[in-house]
């Protein structure tokens, strides 16, 4: 059974950067300790596009964000002096902990033109670990497993599933995997975890003898156990065990409401640092930072 569809809802992130919203969503905040999921691009970048498509420097706590993708390029820079560009089938997995900033520039794109089309999660941390010291590991090749069957090609993003573990570094149980499906394929869900969902991201599916295209999160029940691609598919499955409520502010994520308004304040007052080799500008606090 299926128990929520969330469809993505476009947001403009300035520059002609837009992307598919779906969590937060209303009526259900989170998947484990999923908290925050945006499908960008696909968008096509000509060489010399302006620096406000760039994502300035702006900080987080509470969190690790998880950056994936499936095309394209983009330069991380942070506060603990991590400069590191990603690349398709790459993890940057970045721990805010008690405050990190970063920014992520498409300089490739400046230069040459590029193909943008990824996806950007964030995991809340568990409440022990919400201020632990930020920390940031790019991953690649034998840390993210693959495997190919009957139509199916997948990859570990983090966590364990289908028998295997990444070698991403989590702070609670997960699973995150992207699994590209050939027309007709049939693909097997993770089981064993509280909360599970898939995010079409290109093509369509047939769940439960439904339809399902692209730009929707199927929130599962514990009884699906596979998905059939009714034509060339990426998906994205997720979950993993919840962390309890979580509260979010702008870019901040928290337990505790009182934590994002200190956190708030020490954006707004300077007080936290700014990336090593990007220091120059950032965001500011907005007016109403509340996450949509």
């Amino acid at each position: 059974m299926i128990e929520m569809v969330i469809e993505q809802r476009r947001r403009g992130l300035g520059g002609g950067l837009d992307v598919g919203r779906v969590l937060p969503f209303a009526q259900r905040r989170m998947v484990g300790p999923f908290v925050f999921f945006d499908h960008m691009g696909p968008l096509d970048v000509a060489a010399g596009v302006g620096r406000n498509l760039d994502v300035r420097p702006h900080p987080h706590i509470g969190l690790s964000t998880v950056t994936y993708l499936f095309s394209g390029e983009i330069m991380h820079r942070d506060s603990v002096g991590s400069q590191q560009a990603i690349r398709p089938q790459e993890v940057n997995w970045m721990t805010a902990g008690s405050g990190i900033t970063h920014s992520e520039r498409f300089e490739k794109a400046r230069a040459v033109g590029d193909h943008l089309h990824g996806i950007q999660a964030w995991v809340a941390l568990p409440v022990d670990d919400e201020e632990t010291l930020p920390s940031f590991s790019h991953h690649a090749g034998s840390d993210l497993p693959q495997w190919r069957e009957a139509g199916v090609a997948g990859q570990l993003i983090a966590g364990s599933a289908y028998g295997l573990t990444a070698g991403v570094r989590t702070h609670s149980p997960l699973f995150y995997a992207h699994l590209d499906l050939a027309t007709g394929a049939i693909a097997e869900v993770p089981s064993g975890h509280a909360e599970r969902a898939i995010y079409v991201a290109t093509g369509s599916i047939e769940v439960d003898d439904q339809r399902h295209a692209a730009g929707r999160m199927l929130v599962l029940g514990p009884d699906v156990s596979r998905i059939k691609a009714l034509e060339h598919a990426t998906v994205m499955v997720l979950g993993g065990e919840p962390v309890g409520e979580r509260y979010l502010y702008w870019n901040f994520v928290s337990s505790s409401k009182e934590r994002l308004k200190q956190a708030a304040a020490d954006w707004k007052a300077g007080r936290m640092k700014l990336p090593d080799f990007d220091n120059v500008e950032f965001i500011p606090l907005p007016d109403s930072p509340v996450a949509p």
